[in-house]
C-alpha cells in the first residue's frame, strides 16, 4: 500500500511539472509579453527595459526556473488589464467556480446514481428505458444549447428563475443543472452498467439461491461493489466540472475562473491565464490523487508489486 501511494504521489508531481512546462511554453509561443504590455508603438529602449524588468532577457532555462519558484509561492505576476496581482484575482474568483461545481456535483450524484441503479434493477422496464434515453440525450446534447433553452423557458417566458450573475440560492439552479447535465448522464450509464455486471456475478446468484430477499441482495451485496467504479468516476467528475465550467460561466455571466481565463485570453493577460490554468490543473491532479488513494483502500486488490 505504501509503495502504491508513493508511486501515485510521484506521478502527480511529475504531471504537475509537465503542466507547468506546458503553460510556460504556451506563453512563449503565444507572443512576447513585453509587446502586449507596451503596445506596438513603443520604442526599442522601452522594449528592452520591459524585457529586463520581466526577466525575458535571460536564458530560457533560467526563465523556466524563475517561473517554477514564483509558482511555488503562488506568484503569477500582475494582471496587465486589471492592474492587480493575478493571485488576488484568482482567490476572488475561485470560490464562485468551486460553489457552482459543487452544486452541479451534488445534483449529478442525487439524480444520476439512483437513476442508473434503478435502471439496472428494473431492467427493460419503463424506468430502464427512461434512464437510457436520459443518458443518451445528456451525452449528445451540448451544454450551451441546454443553457439557452432553459434561459428562454424559465427566464424569458416563465420568469421563474434568474438567468445571470451570482446571488441567492435561486441563481445556482440553472447553471448548476446545465453544468451537471453531462455528469448526470455519465453517472446513469456507468451506474447502470456497473450494477448489471454485479447482478450477473456468481456471488449474487449464490445469494439468491440461498433464499435471501431481493432487497437484501441488492442493498447489501450488489450495491456496495457496484459503487466502486462510481467512486473513481465521481472524483474525476468533480474535477472535470471545475475545469469545464467556461461555457456555463460565460452564458450565465458567472464570475468564476473560467470566465476570468477567457477574458485573459481575449486581452492577452498572460498572468491571469497562467493562474487560471495552473489552479485548474492543480485541482484536477490533487483530486485524481485523492481518488486513487481512496480507491486503494476501498478495493484491496489494488497494489503495486
Amino acid at each position: 500500500m505504501q509503495r502504491y501511494i508513493l508511486a501515485r504521489v510521484f506521478q502527480a508531481l511529475l504531471t504537475l511539472l509537465l503542466l507547468s512546462f506546458a503553460v510556460f511554453l504556451s506563453v512563449k509561443i503565444s507572443g512576447d509579453p513585453a509587446v502586449y504590455m507596451l503596445g506596438p508603438e513603443q520604442g526599442r529602449l522601452e522594449y528592452e527595459m520591459m524585457q529586463k524588468k520581466m526577466g525575458l532577457d535571460r536564458p530560457m532555462p533560467v526563465q523556466y526556473w524563475n517561473f517554477l519558484t514564483n509558482m511555488a509561492q503562488l506568484d503569477f505576476g500582475k494582471s496587465h488589464f486589471l492592474e492587480r496581482p493575478a493571485r488576488d484575482v484568482l482567490f476572488e474568483r475561485f470560490p464562485a467556480t468551486l460553489q457552482l461545481a459543487g452544486a452541479a456535483f451534488v445534483l449529478a450524484l442525487v439524480m444520476g446514481i439512483p437513476l442508473g441503479i434503478l435502471s439496472a434493477v428494473k431492467r427493460d422496464s419503463v424506468f430502464d428505458q427512461f434512464g437510457k434515453l436520459f443518458a443518451t440525450l445528456g451525452i449528445a446534447t451540448p451544454n450551451f444549447w441546454i443553457a439557452i433553452m432553459l434561459i428562454m423557458l424559465f427566464g424569458a417566458i416563465l420568469g421563474w428563475l434568474p438567468t445571470y450573475g451570482r446571488g441567492g440560492p435561486d441563481h445556482y439552479i440553472l447553471p448548476a443543472f446545465v453544468l451537471g447535465w453531462s455528469a448526470m448522464s455519465g453517472m446513469v450509464r456507468l451506474g447502470r452498467s456497473s450494477m448489471l455486471e454485479v447482478l450477473d456475478s456468481e456471488y449474487v446468484k449464490f445469494a439468491r439461491i440461498k433464499g435471501l430477499k431481493e432487497r437484501m441482495v441488492i442493498w447489501k451485496h450488489a450495491l456496495k461493489n457496484a459503487m466502486i467504479p462510481l467512486l473513481t468516476f465521481s472524483g474525476l467528475t468533480l474535477a472535470g466540472l471545475l475545469n469545464g465550467s467556461v461555457a456555463v460561466e460565460v452564458v450565465f455571466a458567472w464570475p468564476g475562473i473560467g470566465r476570468m481565463m477567457l477574458q485573459g485570453i481575449r486581452t492577452g493577460d498572460f498572468p491571469i491565464v497562467q493562474a487560471a490554468v495552473m489552479a485548474s490543473g492543480l485541482f484536477y491532479i490533487l483530486t485524481a490523487l485523492f481518488v486513487d488513494i481512496l480507491y486503494a483502500y476501498v478495493n484491496p486488490r489494488i497494489r503495486y508489486d
